[in-house]
């Protein structure tokens, strides 16, 4: 029922659910839970007691739709997921992105190429982080949020659900809009509320805090 390539390296005690596909070189540490029908591309390392839902996709490479302007590096380095993580049912974690410890992903959650999850982070339900995003340790990002590429969440930030980030002032209509293309920083200990909007390039500064539904335009202040 399942398919597990003969080089698959597994440690002690591990599960697989009944039609898994575990493909080439993949790494699966002691403790590992896999769940029915998921997929685990070539050379993804998992870390030991991690448990994956039934029907995520792990270590998948990009492609990029032929208008895209999203360059795909051939030279992408395996998915990595650390020790103690959980990945939500139907979550897709692509290839050259970094998983930290004790990290929970939550159903349907989508993580692009090249990104950087610190350790003990939650991303909750359907949220959608795009390529090159740094999250930082103990980070929460709630149901539905939106992070786009280039974003930067530093440390114990906390973003609601339905919270919108953008990164593209021109949108889409001059080839001068490359070298402005920036997402958010937020910074050390910053809250943004519920269904709340970053435009590009702006800094939420150290704990401050961004109310419901609030568009923001410009750098705020440390603990306003």
């Amino acid at each position: 029922m399942n398919q597990i390539h003969d080089s698959v390296i597994m440690g002690k005690n591990v599960k697989v659910g009944p039609f898994a596909v575990i493909e080439e070189d993949v790494v699966l540490g002691s403790d590992v839970t896999v769940g029915p029908h998921v997929v685990i591309y070539a050379g993804t390392v998992i870390g030991s007691g991690v448990t994956i839902y039934a029907g995520a996709v792990l270590g998948r490479w990009p492609k990029p739709a032929k208008t895209s302007t999203v360059q795909v590096d051939p030279d992408l380095s395996p998915l990595r997921v650390g020790d103690g993580s959980t990945i939500g049912a139907g979550a897709v974690l692509y290839r050259g992105s970094r998983i930290g410890r004790n990290v929970m992903i939550g159903d349907t959650a989508t993580i692009r190429e090249k990104c950087t999850v610190e350790d003990e982070v939650v991303i909750g339900r359907g949220v959608a982080v795009e390529n090159q995003v740094e999250i930082g340790y103990r980070t929460k990002i709630q149901t539905n949020a939106y992070i786009t590429a280039y974003t930067v969440l530093e440390d114990h930030v906390f973003i609601a659900p339905g919270v919108t980030t953008t990164n593209d002032n021109f949108m889409g209509r001059t080839e001068e809009r490359f070298q402005y293309i920036s997402g958010p920083r937020v910074k050390r200990g910053a809250r943004v509320g519920g269904g709340a909007v970053l435009l590009p390039g702006v800094v939420v500064a150290e704990e401050s805090f961004i109310a419901a539904g609030a568009v923001v335009n410009r750098d705020t202040e440390p603990g306003m």
